[in-house]
């Protein structure tokens, strides 16, 4: 998932936890791809650079804090005790089902992933006054990006380097090929959605068609 800002600071002001979700305007779907071969190689070097910069792709609309208010849940207890800065209170994460398919180039939705926003350990406030407690100033605009949010059991975890266990465990899919990453022509889908007293907030599809690399 991803939060947009709503609302900018001047340089060398920074957001307090209390008041951080009075700068963030909502949330999105968000896919940060990875090209894990690369960044096996480049982490050691050089930190991780041209295995994260050639893709990230949202959902279609962002849903505000607003309408996600009754979704409102308690985030996962943190240990050790946090620093003063980024101390919080309250329900703030968010019960926002979220489901990721695989579908290969002629085959059919795989559901490979399923968890859920509220096992964000740290919530979108904390985020946020982290990002600012330098002074870092912020724009309407400006898009941050959770990272992956697992879940406690092995269909929740989040990206196919978990869910694989590193490549040696490959998930197999309805046509019978297997996956360990993913490979050219393969469609990524990522789906939120919250539902609650036959009410349901959708936020749209993140979706993802993996091209064979141009051959020079």
């Amino acid at each position: 998932m991803a939060f947009v800002v709503g609302k900018s600071t001047k340089l060398g002001d920074s957001v307090i936890v209390k008041d951080a979700e009075d700068y963030i305007f909502g949330l999105v779907v968000f896919n940060d791809l990875s090209a894990r071969d690369i960044q096996k190689w480049e982490y050691v070097p050089l930190g991780p650079f041209l295995s994260k910069n050639f893709g990230s792709v949202i959902s279609p609309w962002i849903v505000t804090l607003d309408a996600l208010e009754p979704f409102r849940v308690e985030g996962p207890k943190q240990e050790p005790e946090v620093l003063p800065y980024l101390k919080s209170e309250g329900n703030r994460n968010f019960d926002i089902n979220l489901e990721v398919f695989i579908k290969p180039g002629k085959g059919e939705e795989n559901l490979v992933s399923k968890s859920n926003h509220k096992y964000l350990y740290w919530n979108i406030a904390q985020q946020l006054a982290h990002h600012t407690v330098n002074g870092c100033n912020i724009n309407v605009g400006d898009m941050y990006a959770s990272g992956t949010i697992s879940g406690p059991e092995p269909q929740a975890y989040g990206s196919m380097l978990e869910l694989s266990w590193g490549g040696k465990k490959p998930l197999k899919l309805s046509d019978g090929s297997e996956r360990k990453f993913i490979l050219d022509n393969d469609t990524i889908i990522m789906r939120a959605y919250c539902m609650k007293n036959g009410h349901r907030i959708g936020f749209g599809e993140s979706v993802t068609k993996v091209l064979p690399a141009k051959k020079y």
